[in-house]
């Protein structure tokens, strides 16, 4: 059961690999403990968007998923 929708999809990739990037540039990678934080972040991010699914919309009833029109 899918709860994201495209461009939520896109956001995530995008700011989940900008995330791991920012990580390894500006914040030490996995060598601090702000560098291994932010790359969790930022591959959960983009986890949750190549499964089409995000457990913490489902907690609180989120979808951004359109919902489809009836035909007529």
């Amino acid at each position: 059961m899918a709860n994201i929708g495209s461009t939520d999809k896109k956001l995530r990739l995008l700011g989940g690999v900008v995330l791991i990037i920012f990580s390894f540039v500006a914040l030490g990678g996995p060598s601090t403990p702000i560098g291994i934080l932010a790359i969790i972040v930022g591959a959960v991010s983009i986890l949750t968007a190549l499964v089409n699914f995000c457990p913490a919309y489902k907690l609180f009833g989120i979808t951004t998923v359109p919902k489809s029109k009836p035909d007529a």
